[in-house]
């Protein structure tokens, strides 16, 4: 559960939840989990946890393409939308800029591919 290891006495998490609410081109924040504990987490800094992440696809062998495939299609099971763009901050990168990530979004946004 390196994801709510604490970092001056805060998890990892919340870190990548407080960068993306001050990004003021991300306008939802949404924590993919198995963990109820982690769920928790993620709202009580202000992310939604709407599911939990079936176990076959949070392991440590899990990719970054199963968990999006999931979400998406959550999404569009239960709320019939799909986000025109995804970021993804890894909790275990606690230590950004805000600036660049929103220059990274501006960067995808003017050069579609």
């Amino acid at each position: 559960m390196k994801n709510i290891k604490t970092l001056a006495g805060i998890p990892l998490l919340a870190y990548s939840i407080a960068a993306a609410k001050r990004c003021p081109r991300i306008d939802r924040i949404i924590v993919s989990t198995d963990s109820p504990q982690i769920a928790e987490i993620a709202v009580s800094f202000g992310a939604e946890a709407p599911f939990l992440r079936p176990a076959a696809i949070a392991g440590d062998r899990s990719t970054d393409y199963e968990f999006f495939r999931h979400l998406l299609g959550w999404l569009s099971e239960n709320e019939g939308s799909m986000p025109e763009y995804m970021v993804h901050l890894r909790p275990t990168t606690p230590l950004r800029e805000v600036r660049y990530i929103e220059a990274a979004i501006e960067a995808v946004q003017h050069n579609p591919a």
